[in-house]
């Protein structure tokens, strides 16, 4: 007790409305966006590496390989400094072209972690029987038809859990957003810290929400689990 005796928890109330709305707004919508961007991309990636065509597959490979053997810091240096420059070339333009801390990392989490919901959609799409494929063929369907009204709901229901747990740890991840100057919630929060001087209110403030978030999500993911095995 002698420990929290000269805690100024007051600094966290005062502060609370800036770290929800500056802070938490941005971890949020950073981890909504690249988890809806990835997912796509990573689905994408998972059929061209289920592809018969063999450039493609190994392309995919290589990409997802790539990423998930980078540390995630390095690589939001890389497009924090990189993207303005690719615009540039895309664009034409004479000189690097900004593109702001967010976009930059909202870039950044959507292609590293396209790698992880690959692997994740590629389990989801081997594990649906062949039989059902072979009875979407037999029906007339194509294979983008088969791929589109067979194979991809059911693989994104069995995976579920597993994308979930991955969204899970990008929110997690978002906290190291503040190294390319971003205010997410742990930016907002170590300014606060900074300015007043209570830097251990904070940062345990900080820890215990992220705690709460997380394990709240991982319960949520639990439950899903259980229903979703009630339906097999």
């Amino acid at each position: 007790m002698i420990m929290f005796s000269d805690f100024d928890f007051g600094v966290i109330t005062r502060s609370l409305g800036y770290l929800l709305r500056e802070g938490m707004s941005v971890s949020l919508s950073l981890t909504a966006l690249a988890a809806i961007g990835g997912i796509v991309f990573g689905t994408m990636l998972a059929i061209a590496r289920l592809s018969s065509v063999k450039w493609l597959g190994k392309a995919a490979a290589t990409y997802a390989n790539v990423m998930r053997s980078l540390p995630l810091m390095l690589v939001i240096f890389w497009f924090y400094f990189l993207v303005p420059y690719i615009m540039a070339w895309a664009t034409g333009a004479n000189r690097p072209v900004p593109v702001g801390s967010f976009a930059s990392a909202l870039i950044t989490f959507t292609l590293f972690e396209a790698a992880y919901f690959s692997e994740i959609m590629r389990a989801g799409i081997q594990g649906v029987p062949r039989g059902q494929l072979a009875a979407g063929h037999a029906l007339g369907l194509s294979p983008w038809q088969v791929m589109g009204s067979i194979v991809l709901p059911q693989a994104f229901r069995n995976m579920l859990p597993v994308l979930l747990t991955q969204t899970i740890i990008l929110f997690q991840d978002t906290s190291l957003v503040y190294v390319v100057s971003l205010s997410d919630f742990l930016g907002a929060a170590s300014k606060i810290a900074q300015r007043d001087g209570r830097l251990v209110e904070m940062y345990a403030f900080v820890a215990i929400v992220y705690f709460a978030i997380s394990f709240s999500a991982s319960s949520l993911v639990r439950r899903v689990h259980s229903k979703i095995q009630i339906i097999r």
